[in-house]
């Protein structure tokens, strides 16, 4: 046994673990695609507010290249020989142009003399680089973005959308139709003839064409300019996003899909077999290759000019989360505008499985049996409700026989009755209740003001509480008739509720965390720590509370008196939009950046139980012990410092980091959760300030 011990000693120190922090999940996959730019072999996706990913395969996987990105709302990318550009708009983290000198590895700012910082299009032109920006017309670079001079003479609509290069000619597409340049942006004159629509969002070069896209249709102009014709046969969806070149055709993105022309636009037919998400936005020719990026679908790659299309997502994590829901040992995500994908190894893969999804906005999921529904719907596609599969997603059918309002914010399952939660209407029709897994429906909406949103519900024993605009009403009852219980609210904006024995905790969109102790009867602020009070969701686990913010992750493990900052781990920190624990994990899925993991013991683990100094360092006998599945484990430290917490196998791996962080002089107890583990030895070693100790304990289920 002796030796066994030190064999472990020995290994103990060159062990690590990578659930100490939030790790992103591969996934779900997908996102909102804004442009492209082809380099080479390089293809550069630009996201909306997800920053820039690159792949070298075409699609077959891809990396974020975001480092020294501080704006990653990317509206343009241009390649001039071994230069990126990245065009971004205007936030609190800056905008305007940053440049790559290394495939994206690394980014730098270059806005020297750029007084409009909000770009909407790039373009190069030999030597110069263009940038058209939004309400501050063109801007030229001779010296790779080092400087910037205006170049707006004549330029009379000043949001420039689009930027296209013809030989000597340079057009601008703005929100006020076409403008020519012959003298590299010195001067600008208007070519509008024949151009009705004057919204051009994109243009494009092929030969002596000029293709301008507009929300009204296709224009052309084989004359620079100087006359324009309508050419939208066959364009049933007129809203031109973007447009690719391909030898002699012509590929037109619209909010409907992908166009193709082969005849410089006298028609145009649809190519969008297998493109699950037809709001493209972006297009890109590589060779034999058609990139499709689409809003919240991702990239599609087409290598038959449109024929057929793939979606080609491995590692584009741009998704907004907006629910997560368990059953068994499957996480099912809802995603704004990318419908429900499953993963049935927590959070390592992920599946889409939309299969009669007809609406793909999922605003929240819930499960009730071997039954899972999701809820859909927003105000541009109201057509959504209530969705069900019995087969673990593989189909979905909607349910919505009764259901007058199809915009389905919030679910619940209370016993027998799911209860779906809507926006106002003006019938009064907020809350929904089926007793009959969602064949029909029957409105519950006795003493609940029509002019509630319902955001979400909570149960609570016979009890069933509703989280509105307009703070939080009580049934008990089940929905047949609804109370307000929130007569001491500050703030009655209320976007999560969360059960913990007696306790009901409300999360709120500007006042951060209330508490009540009896059923809603009355209610104590709770926001000490909490340094970003938008609350979006919370999780309960035991005693602890953990709360999804605009500001990331907080934690409370003494019933909201105090909270603490989790964010460790986040490269961006993100706006939390779904809590789920399983598995021993904890998982979040947020707006932009898709869904990350966290070991659940590792972030509830450490809880200060006494400041007074101790004498020494020690390390206490978990307790209880032998555990099944969860034990506590006390240390004292005698002085500040930073502290290790972890637990190894017998093979002295290390399987969970407990602790790791700088913690003052006082008395500690940590909490490992065996749930994911086997029965059997383990141990755990506290190092701290030249200080180290191991014990032994077991666990047996």
């Amino acid at each position: 046994m002796k030796k066994l011990i030190l064999t472990f000693l020995a290994v103990i120190f060159i062990s690590s673990h990578a659930d100490a922090q939030w790790v992103q999940m591969n996934g779900p996959i997908g996102g909102r695609i804004s442009c492209f730019a082809v380099s080479g072999i390089n293809l550069f996706a630009g996201t909306y507010d997800g920053g820039i990913f690159l792949t070298t395969n075409n699609g077959s996987s891809w990396i974020s290249v975001n480092n020294g990105l501080t704006n990653l709302n990317v509206r343009a990318i241009a390649v001039s020989g071994t230069n990126i550009f990245a065009g971004t708009d205007y936030s609190s983290g800056g905008g305007g142009v940053f440049l790559s000198t290394n495939n994206g590895s690394n980014w730098i700012s270059i806005n020297n003399g750029l007084t409009n910082p909000y770009i909407y299009a790039l373009a190069v032109s030999g030597t110069n680089i263009y940038a058209g920006t939004h309400l501050g017309g063109v801007f030229l670079s001779t010296n790779n973005g080092s400087s910037w001079t205006v170049a707006n003479n004549g330029i009379t609509n000043q949001t420039v959308c689009a930027i296209a290069v013809s030989g000597t000619n340079l057009f601008a597409g703005t929100w006020g139709g076409v403008f020519l340049s012959t003298n590299n942006g010195s001067s600008w004159t208007a070519v509008n003839n024949g151009l009705t629509n004057q919204d051009v969002r994109s243009l494009a070069v092929s030969g002596t064409n000029i293709f301008a896209g507009t929300d009204g249709g296709v224009f052309l102009s084989t004359n620079n300019g100087v006359n324009w014709n309508a050419v939208n046969n066959g364009l049933t969806i007129p809203d031109i996003k973007a447009f690719a070149v391909s030898g002699t055709q012509i590929f037109a993105g619209t909010s409907g899909g992908v166009y193709l022309s082969t005849n410089n636009g006298s028609s145009w037919n649809t190519v969008n077999y297998s493109l699950t998400n037809q709001d493209v936005r972006a297009l890109a020719v590589s060779g034999i290759n058609l990139f499709a990026g689409t809003y919240v679908g991702g990239v599609f790659l087409s290598t038959n000019n449109g024929i057929i299309w793939t979606a080609v997502n491995n590692g584009l994590t741009n998704q907004d989360v907006l629910t997560l829901a368990l059953s068994g040992t499957n996480i099912f995500a809802g995603i704004y505008g990318g419908g429900v994908f499953l993963s049935t190894n927590y959070g390592i893969n992920w599946t889409t499985i939309n299969n009669g999804l007809t609406n793909q906005y999922v605003q929240s999921l819930a499960v009730s049996g071997t039954n899972i529904f999701a809820g859909t719907g927003t105000s541009r596609f109201p057509d959504g409700g209530v969705f069900r599969s019995t087969n673990n997603g593989a189909s979905w059918t909607a349910v919505n026989y009764g259901l007058t309002n199809q915009i389905v914010l919030s679910l619940a399952v209370s016993g027998t009755n799911i209860f779906a939660g809507t926006p106002r209407t003006v019938n009064g029709n907020n809350v929904f209740r089926s007793t009959n897994n969602g064949a029909s429906w029957t409105a519950v909406n006795y003493g609940l003001p029509f002019y509630l949103n319902i955001y979400t519900f909570a149960v609570s024993g016979t009890n069933i509480f509703a989280g509105t605009s307009s703070g939080v009403f009580l049934s008990t009852n089940n929905g047949s008739i609804w109370y307000t219980v929130d007569f001491s609210f500050t703030n009655q904006n209320v976007r999560a509720l969360a059960v913990s024995g007696t306790n009901i905790f409300a999360g709120t969109y500007y006042g951060g965390v209330f508490l009540s102790t009896n059923n809603g009867t009355s209610w104590n602020v709770i926001n000490n720590g909490l340094t970003n009070h938008h609350v979006n969701t919370l999780a309960v686990s035991g005693t602890n509370i953990i709360a999804g913010t605009d500001g990331g992750v907080f934690l409370s493990t003494n019933n909201g008196e105090n909270w603490f900052n989790k964010n460790q781990g986040f490269s961006i920190v993100p706006i939390v939009n779904t809590l789920l624990i399983a598995n021993g994990y904890i998982f979040a899925g947020t707006n932009i950046y898709s869904a990350w993991r966290r070991s659940l013991s590792e972030i509830i683990g450490i809880q200060n139980i006494s400041t007074v100094t101790p004498l020494a360092f020690s390390l206490s006998q978990n307790y209880p012990n032998p555990f099944n599945p969860v034990t506590n484990i006390r240390y004292t430290l005698p002085r500040a410092g930073v502290v290790r917490l972890a637990v190894y196998d017998v093979m002295g791996r290390e399987i969970e980091m407990l602790v790791n962080e700088r913690q003052a002089a006082g008395s500690y107890e940590a909490v490992w959760d065996g749930t994911r583990f086997a029965s059997g030895v383990y141990f755990y070693r506290l190092t701290a300030e030249g200080f180290g100790e191991t014990k032994r304990m077991t666990l047996i289920k």
